[in-house]
């Protein structure tokens, strides 16, 4: 059973998936689009954040109607030796608010609810027996592995709480990893988006992608009940296990998921390995891959293709520092002094911070984070540097 023909149909309403649909209405609104999804809701169930200086040019007014928050005012860390306010202004999106602003801005018929049961380079099979036909195909699903990739696990638990009395937290706590360390490097990150309504995720850099909820829950509800707050209600939960990439063969990773793709559809999203490797950030790279998707001068099948292809190969190649990073960390620190490592990157200029994050650090950044005596034993950081300590494979990653 055919459901017709569009000019670019993408796979996936995730966050990648629904940036590139974005800026192809915003910039190229002449063309036909298909986004497909198979939950009820575009974005699933998340909160996004990122730091004001992570957007490239163009993409701040892509993002702004996505915005659910906004704090000007910057952001505080903790640790055990100090405290620190940086100025970086810092926003996050939810996804309530991101299915409502991307169906406002798509066609109605644009939005297809559906599971891919194929996806091919001209068309997407629907598992009730649907097909989409397309010019080209973007598939964004995400990946429930990553093959021939090695490395750790960030994952974590964030819940939205509504508090009895106004909570005081006046502007994010980005990292608080003066907290029990267990399972890793430890911290807990906390939104205040109303007086009384805070987001609280308890997050860990891990060897293992175990993720115990109800464990994580219970540590949450006690740093709240240190900072004094009696919790009203749980207005909503997420869960992620996400990967960390210290290494791997990119080439191999790139064939295999472009086998599952049907070989011919571009990938976008983790997919293509676009995000940033040690943080598991991926809205910078899924904003500057739209924005670049858009501007593209060939939005063809193959054109498409083959420029995914170029840019995650650039991304790869770009982000071997970060990856040389994610190996010291995973490698090379104990797990319950893992948070030594963050701790001493915390203390350099708010520029390299914000480079950093943005995935843009610069050769004299570079030089600057390992600089001087390294928070980690120098024997192990050497075994680490040159492929010596033992990761674990991405291939469960989710």
């Amino acid at each position: 059973m055919a459901a017709g023909q569009t000019d670019i149909a993408i796979v996936g309403g995730g966050l990648s998936g629904g940036l590139i649909a974005l800026a192809l209405v915003a910039r190229r609104p002449d063309l036909r689009l298909a986004l497909i999804e198979r939950g009820e809701r575009l974005g699933g169930n998340h909160v996004w954040s990122f730091f004001a200086s992570d957007l490239p040019a163009g993409g701040e007014a892509l993002v702004a109607p996505l915005v659910a928050a906004r704090w000007d005012d910057g952001y505080d860390v903790r640790f055990p030796a100090f405290s620190r306010h940086l100025p970086t202004g810092y926003r996050s999106i939810t996804s309530a608010r991101f299915d409502e602003r991307l169906r406002a801005a798509l066609p109605p018929q644009a939005v297809i609810r559906g599971e891919a049961a194929a996806v091919r380079a001209g068309e997407v099979a629907l598992a009730d027996g649907r097909t989409i036909r397309a010019g080209a195909v973007i598939d964004a699903r995400g990946a429930q592995g990553l093959p021939h990739l090695v490395g750790g696990w960030q994952k974590f638990v964030g819940r939205m709480l509504r508090t009895e009395e106004p909570h005081g937290l006046a502007r994010p706590l980005v990292m608080d990893a003066a907290v029990a360390q267990v399972d890793g490097y430890r911290f807990v990150y906390a939104l205040p988006f109303t007086a009384d309504t805070v987001f609280v995720e308890d997050t860990y850099y891990s060897d293992g992608p175990e993720l115990d909820v109800g464990a994580l829950r219970g540590r949450i509800d006690d740093w709240a009940t240190v900072r004094g707050w009696r919790v009203a209600e749980v207005l909503s939960e997420e869960t992620g296990v996400l990967p960390v990439v210290a290494g791997g063969d990119f080439a191999a990773f790139r064939a295999a998921m472009e086998a599952d793709a049907g070989n011919g559809a571009a990938l976008a999203g983790v997919r293509a390995g676009l995000f940033q490797p040690l943080t598991s950030y991926s809205l910078p790279d899924a904003l500057r891959f739209a924005l670049m998707i858009a501007g593209h001068g060939d939005l063809s099948g193959t054109g498409l293709a083959a420029a995914s292809r170029a840019w995650a190969e650039r991304h790869w190649r770009r982000a071997a520092f970060y990856r040389m990073l994610a190996a010291m960390l995973l490698g090379a620190a104990l797990p319950g002094e893992r948070w030594r490592v963050m701790q001493r990157f915390y203390r350099l200029p708010t520029g390299l911070v914000e480079r950093f994050y943005a995935g843009g650090s610069t050769m004299t950044d570079k030089a600057r984070i390992l600089a001087g005596k390294p928070p980690v034993p120098l024997g192990a950081a050497l075994r680490a540097l040159t492929g010596g300590a033992p990761l674990a494979s991405l291939e469960g990653a989710a």
